[in-house]
């Protein structure tokens, strides 16, 4: 079995076909998936869905592109959110630059705020980062010398440093889709070195569909083109990639109930 460790299922694009969603991602052999928040504002949408669903977890956060209108100073609101037991990560958070839909010093001030919700709750922190890897790594750096916190770098399309910088913190790195792109050679070499017990595969659904599914509408069910293809640059069978995928999503997310994953993904 796989878990999709970071898809948007309260995305239009997947809310209006939910229980068709999660069928196909069972069909797909896709035991498991967390959905991840965005904006506090649409916080409750994405919990309700989570709690709709006995193998649906959820995270509270505010995506750097949201910071401006919704960047939080303190981790008060976050750690409230965390009072549920389907709400099992904090973020996204994150920089990103490439956008800068939000101004770099907000999105700062909000990301130090969500790692200090992850170093009080435990939860990890899944962060998003964007032609921000210096000062990404730096952050996670600085932050953790001033007391430890679980967390993994999500949709990686970074450079190499980043991944070391990452691994170094005992973080996790999660593979979206963009590892089967035709120009993501880069990005397979670094993928080839990561230690097994350290990688999570995910969509980012609806975003970022995997070859041979380029062009429509990612979903739950498609990270297994992703996972076949991490399978191929490790040399393992898909089995084992499987195993050690799910095995590591637990490890890392220790809220999340296990057996929730042995039970129907609509159900």
């Amino acid at each position: 079995m796989l878990i999709d460790s970071h898809c948007h299922l309260d995305f239009p694009q997947l809310a209006g076909d939910e229980s068709g969603v999660l069928a196909r991602a069972r069909t797909a052999g896709v035991a498991g998936m967390l959905t991840i928040g965005t904006r506090l504002d649409q916080f409750e949408r994405v919990r309700a869905i989570a709690e709709r669903h006995e193998n649906v977890w959820c995270s509270v956060g505010v995506h750097p592109h949201e910071a401006k209108e919704e960047g939080q100073r303190t981790p008060d609101r976050l750690i409230e959110a965390t009072h549920h037991p389907k709400v099992i990560g904090i973020g996204e958070t994150g920089l990103d630059f490439y956008y800068e839909h939000s101004p770099r010093a907000e999105q700062a001030e909000s990301f130090r705020a969500h790692i200090a919700a992850s170093r009080q709750t435990g939860l990890p922190l899944i962060v998003h980062t964007r032609d921000a890897d210096a000062e990404t790594g730096d952050m996670l750096e600085e932050e953790y010398a001033r007391g430890a916190f679980p967390g993994l770098i999500h949709c990686f399309s970074s450079g190499p440093e980043v991944a070391r910088r990452a691994l170094a913190l005992g973080m996790f790195i999660s593979i979206s889709g963009i590892v089967t792109f035709k120009a993501a050679e880069s990005l397979r070499t670094i993928v080839r070195d990561i230690p097994l017990d350290r990688l999570l595969v995910e969509t980012d659904s609806p975003y970022l569909a995997p070859i041979p599914k380029r062009g429509k509408t990612n979903e739950p069910a498609f990270v297994a083109h992703t996972a076949a293809r991490v399978a191929e640059l490790k040399g393992i069978p898909m089995a084992e990639l499987e195993a050690a995928t799910t095995e590591n999503f637990f490890r890392l997310f220790t809220k999340a109930r296990r057996a929730d994953t042995e039970r129907p993904a609509c159900g």
